[in-house]
C-alpha cells in the first residue's frame, strides 16, 4: 500500500485520540460495534481501545464469515469428504474449524481428499484435471468473496464442466445488522461498517440503520488512522444527533459499490434465509444458487446423512459474535481453547475475536 507509514503516524493518532476524547467529554456511554474481522484484528493490533476515553466502548460483532458458519454446514462438509471419488476444496481458514465431532484437518489426516486452494478457480482447475473425481468447493464468505465464486460458476457452466460443485454458505451483512440492532440486549449507538463488503455493495444498503434505527454509521478503512478517524466521525454524529451513513474509506468505497460485481452476483445467486452461529436464522441474509446453476449445488446433488449438530456447552463463541460477551468471559479462553487447539470457531479463524484477544490482548 502506498503511503503506508502516513496511515500509521503516531503523532496524528495521538491528535485524533485527543479530539475524540474532547468531543466525547460529558456524553453518555457510547457503544460502537465493528462488524469486520479485519477491523477486529486492526483494533487489537494497534491498541485502539487504549486510546479511547472511558465512555467509548468498542464491541466486536459477527464480522468473521468462518466464525458465523454453523456446525451443521461443517458437519455436512465432513460427510461429503467420506463419499467415494469426492475431493473437498477449501480456503485454509476452514481447515481447523471444529464442527460437532471433527474438523477438516482431522478428516484429512485419516485419508480424506481435502485440498487447500487460494482461489475457487484453483478448485475448478482440479475438476478439469480430474474428470473421474467430483470436486466440491466450500463457498464460505460475505459479499466480498461472492463475485469470485459467481465468476467461476459462470465459467464452469459455459465450459460444460459437470464434476464441479459448490457447497454454499454465503451470507450478506445488512440483514444481520438488522438482527443486531433489534436485539435489545446489545445496546449499540453506531457501527464501524465493513470496508471489504462495502467495496462490493457500496454504502447505500446501510441507510436503513440511521433512518430507521438511529444508528451512527461509518465505513472505515483498516489502518490505525482510518479506524480512529472513523470513530471520530461516529462520535461527532452521536454528539450532534445527526446519525447517517458516512464513508471514511473513500479511497476504496463509494455509495454505489462495484456495479459489475453486483450484476455478476445477481446472475448466479438469489437471497435466501441463512443460519448464523450465535444469532440464529436471519431472513434473506444468505445467498443461494439460482435454478440455472442448480446442477452445481452440492447440497442438492449429494445425499448424505448428518447427525444433529452439537456445540460445546462451555464455548461462548455465539455470545461473542453478538457482542454480548468478551472472550475473556469464557472459562476456556487461553486455557483449554487456544489457536493450537481451538474449541470454537472464534479462536480458530485468523479474523475471529477470540484469536484477536489471544494474540494481542491477553494481558
Amino acid at each position: 500500500m502506498k503511503y503506508l507509514s502516513e496511515f500509521r503516524d503516531p503523532h496524528i493518532a495521538e491528535a485524533l485520540a485527543k479530539e475524540i476524547a474532547d468531543i466525547a467529554k460529558g456524553l453518555q456511554p457510547i457503544r460502537l460495534m465493528e462488524v469486520c474481522g479485519t477491523h477486529t484484528m486492526a483494533i487489537h493490533r494497534y491498541g485502539i481501545r487504549n486510546l479511547l476515553p472511558e465512555n467509548i466502548t468498542l464491541v466486536s460483532g459477527p464480522g468473521c464469515p468462518v466464525c458465523v458458519t454453523p456446525n451443521e454446514y461443517l458437519d455436512r462438509a465432513f460427510a461429503y469428504a467420506e463419499l467415494p471419488d469426492v475431493t473437498i476444496c477449501t480456503f485454509g481458514d476452514m481447515l481447523r474449524v471444529p464442527g460437532s465431532y471433527t474438523s477438516l484437518e482431522a478428516e484429512k489426516a485419516i485419508g480424506a481428499d481435502i485440498r487447500i486452494v487460494y482461489s475457487p478457480l484453483d478448485a475448478l482447475e482440479i475438476a478439469q484435471d480430474n474428470p473421474q473425481k467430483k470436486i466440491i468447493f466450500l463457498a464460505v464468505g460475505f459479499e466480498t468473496t461472492v463475485p469470485t465464486i459467481a465468476a467461476v460458476l459462470h465459467q464452469a457452466k459455459s465450459q460444460g464442466i459437470s464434476n464441479f460443485f459448490v457447497s454454499v454458505a454465503h451470507k450478506t451483512m445488512p440483514m444481520a445488522l438488522t438482527a443486531l440492532v433489534e436485539d435489545g440486549k446489545i445496546g449499540l449507538n453506531g457501527f464501524i461498517l465493513p470496508a471489504h463488503v462495502s467495496a462490493i455493495i457500496g454504502s447505500e444498503p446501510y441507510t436503513f440503520l440511521s433512518e430507521k434505527y438511529n444508528q451512527a454509521c461509518v465505513v472505515t478503512g483498516f489502518e490505525p488512522l482510518d479506524v480512529l478517524m472513523g470513530i471520530l466521525m461516529l462520535v461527532k454524529q452521536i454528539k450532534h444527533s445527526e446519525q447517517k451513513v458516512e464513508i471514511q474509506y473513500s479511497r476504496v468505497v463509494n455509495e454505489k459499490g462495484n456495479i459489475k460485481a453486483q450484476q455478476l452476483i445477481e446472475k448466479v445467486f438469489q437471497p435466501c434465509n441463512s443460519e448464523w452461529r450465535g444469532i440464529g436464522n436471519i431472513q434473506q441474509s444468505g445467498l443461494c444458487l439460482r435454478k440455472e446453476f442448480a446442477n452445481f449445488d452440492a447440497n442438492t446433488n449429494f445425499e448424505v446423512k448428518v447427525a444433529p449438530p452439537k456445540e460445546n456447552p462451555a464455548c461462548i463463541c455465539g455470545h461473542v459474535l453478538k457482542g454480548l460477551k468478551s472472550p475473556v468471559d469464557c472459562k476456556l479462553f487461553a486455557k483449554v481453547c487456544t489457536p493450537e487447539s481451538p474449541v470454537g470457531a472464534c479462536m480458530d479463524s485468523s479474523e475471529g475475536t477470540c484469536a484477536a484477544y489471544f494474540k494481542y490482548a491477553r494481558k
